[in-house]
């Protein structure tokens, strides 16, 4: 093989080569392709359900995550989402952060148990339907 001919086959490799890493490049999460900063999720859905304030069982100090169990503790309680869940709850036009807190009963009809605290925060007497959504983590809060 001559010189002339290798050499432009060298060159050739490297443009080759080249396009490669720029196609790589510009078609990777944060590459050059996309405007710089973190990605945005979609606004966070709101859901529906019912919910009611309840007591702490006489002579309970803590909640069965852990939490002071008193009159001005605020949270929920919910028969499976996990304990410290970050949970925003709307109803009547108040909307608060919160977390769940305790372990719900279950009853039928309801979702959501409300510490006697976050009950008087947003004016929740009696069974009633609220809206909640998972509270955004804190790189999408905006």
């Amino acid at each position: 093989m001559n010189a002339p001919l290798a050499q432009r086959e060298i060159a050739l490799a490297g443009v080759a080569l080249l396009a490669v890493v720029l196609a790589v490049a510009l078609t990777r999460p944060g590459g050059a392709g996309e405007a710089a900063g973190p990605a945005r999720e979609p606004a966070a859905e709101w859901y529906r359900a019912l919910a009611a304030p309840y007591s702490f069982p006489p002579g309970a100090k803590r909640t069965a995550c852990g939490q002071p169990a008193g009159p001005r503790t605020l949270g929920l309680a919910h028969p499976v989402l996990p304990c410290g869940a970050k949970i925003v709850i709307l109803f009547d036009g108040k909307q608060v952060l919160t977390q769940v807190v305790d372990r719900g009963a279950g009853l039928p009809g309801r979702e959501f148990d409300v510490t006697p605290g976050l009950a008087e925060e947003i004016d929740l007497t009696g069974i009633q339907p609220v809206q909640w959504r998972f509270a955004a983590a804190p790189s999408e809060a905006r």
